[in-house]
């Protein structure tokens, strides 16, 4: 029946969609041109932005905002309250989108606490007016960063320290108020000591790899006023979303410890010149309980020549997740800290493998039974949608899937270098586990693993197949030929710091 489920999602989308969408398009162009004089097409965009989300919580902050921005006076409780809004919109859209999602495949999923704070919408224009829509936007705006979870329930973990947070806003006042075609190599080098500065703080490495990853694509552009294009969109949800994140620090929910089987669906592996993370999707089973759809991630530091199959030798000291993954066994937890919005905090010593599980086996038996998990507030992103499912019966065209008539477009960019599933065993397939994100207005499927033809054999691939090293022989010979990168520059680390 999923090609009836996926015509559902082929259908018109939710009703005020591209209103929210529009408006949002409004404020980014604003933010490329600058808030240190607002034109008049601009303080329009601002002024549709405000009355928009006039009715919500956000509203009389926004306001005033708009009100100073427009005026020429750019503080960064008005960022905040513009960069609050802008996820607000987003954050309706977000939601609206996941609720046809799921109401298309039958998908049930957790509130996020209280049940009231993420009521979903089919109207995102009227959502974004919603306490719902606006719970993120509050919350990183005030500081409080707790919905409904009681007095302290949003700090930053550990206590981040303020003047950290301090610096990375003043890069980003400084990129709203020049605007994008006014940036140079001087304003990007101005985030290099901020950005040094939180990678020596676990908690916001993350917030490091964010500004990093902007730095990076604004520097490569430098000088921009020479750029016929702008990439306005995700330049602005960058800088939203480190403005946000800068306000108090990264706040996840407070977690619970769970125990129990973990049965792997995926991995999703997503590489960066400095960063590689390997977002792991599964089913966790808990004695007495309802499975539940959950996601792990572990990250490793790297350099730009660290490429391909090597960049899984950096996750040798976490020999159980990447033993289950490349023996596809399940995994037997203790204790692990599980967040409101289904992270598992992976810790390698509460695991332990046990009996092989087949991840299509998982798929056709539990995922369609498995509670999904709520989305937490500043995660609110279309972009960020990420839903396992199973596909299967259908042939491929190119870039799109066919499933009885139904198509969906399929996301072979984002099949990674390290791994061993192509486009062309995508295209040879029959039986995929894949996620279902949207991306540029539209629903696209990423594959994670598939069950193909190959020379009239049946073969299953899955990304985490090289978690222990290549198993292909081409890829071996040529890993040997080329060495052992990783453990090369590890030793002339080692050596530089014996000097």
């Amino acid at each position: 029946m999923l090609d009836v489920q996926l015509g559902e999602l082929a259908g018109d989308g939710p009703a005020g969609v591209e209103e929210a969408l529009a408006l949002a398009t409004g404020f980014d162009g604003a933010l490329g041109h600058g808030f240190a004089r607002v034109a008049e097409e601009p303080a329009a965009a601002l002024a549709a932005l405000a009355g928009a989300l006039a009715g919500s919580p956000l509203g009389d902050r926004l306001g005033e905002a708009v009100e100073k921005v427009t005026a020429g006076s750019v503080a960064d409780e008005h960022l905040a309250a513009l960069a609050g809004g802008r996820a607000a919109l987003f954050g309706a859209v977000h939601d609206a989108l996941l609720a046809r999602f799921d109401q298309a495949l039958g998908r049930s999923r957790a509130p996020w606490p209280p049940a009231a704070a993420t009521a979903a919408t089919t109207d995102a224009a009227t959502a974004a007016a919603t306490d719902a829509a606006t719970d993120a936007a509050t919350d990183a705006t005030t500081g409080a960063a707790s919905v409904g979870g009681g007095p302290g329930a949003g700090a930053a973990s550990g206590g981040v320290p303020e003047n950290l947070l301090a610096g990375c806003r003043v890069w980003l006042r400084e990129l709203a108020i020049t605007g994008w075609r006014g940036v140079d190599d001087d304003l990007v080098s101005g985030a290099d000591q901020a950005i040094e500065a939180l990678l020596g703080v676990p908690e916001l490495r993350g917030l490091a790899v964010l500004l990093d990853g902007l730095a990076t694509e604004l520097r490569a552009s430098s000088p921009v006023a020479t750029m016929d294009r702008l990439p306005l969109r995700r330049w602005a949800d960058l800088w939203t979303r480190g403005l946000l994140l800068a306000q108090s620090g990264p706040w996840h929910g407070v977690p619970e410890p769970v125990s129990g089987r973990l049965l792997i669906l995926g991995a999703d592996v997503h590489e960066h010149a400095t960063v590689v993370r390997v977002q792991v999707h599964g089913v966790l089973e808990e004695a007495g309980g309802q499975a539940r759809l959950v996601r792990t991630s572990v990250a490793a530091a790297k350099v730009d020549t660290i490429v391909g199959p090597s960049v899984w030798r950096l996750f040798g000291g976490r020999p159980v997740l990447m033993g289950a993954l490349a023996g596809h066994l399940s995994v037997e937890i203790d204790g692990m800290p599980l967040l409101p919005g289904g992270d598992l905090l992976w810790h390698d010593d509460r695991a332990r493998t046990g009996a092989e599980a087949d991840p299509f086996t998982t798929a056709r038996v539990r995922l369609a039974g498995a509670l999904a998990p709520a989305t937490p507030p500043l995660d609110r992103h279309p972009v960020r949608i990420a839903e396992p499912v199973l596909v299967e019966g259908y042939t491929v065209d190119g870039h799109t899937l066919d499933l009885g008539g139904n198509k969906l477009a399929l996301d072979l960019d984002r099949l990674p270098a390290s791994c061993p599933l192509t486009p062309e065993l995508v295209a040879a397939s029959s039986a995929c586990v894949g996620l279902v994100r949207r991306d540029g207005g539209r629903w696209l499927l990423q594959p994670l693993a598939v069950q193909a033809t190959v020379k009239k054999k049946p073969v299953t691939v899955h990304n985490g197949d090289w978690a222990n090293g290549p198993t292909d022989p081409k890829v071996v010979k040529a890993e040997a030929k080329a060495g052992d990168v990783v453990a090369v520059l590890r030793e002339r680390a080692g050596r530089l710091l014996r000097k």
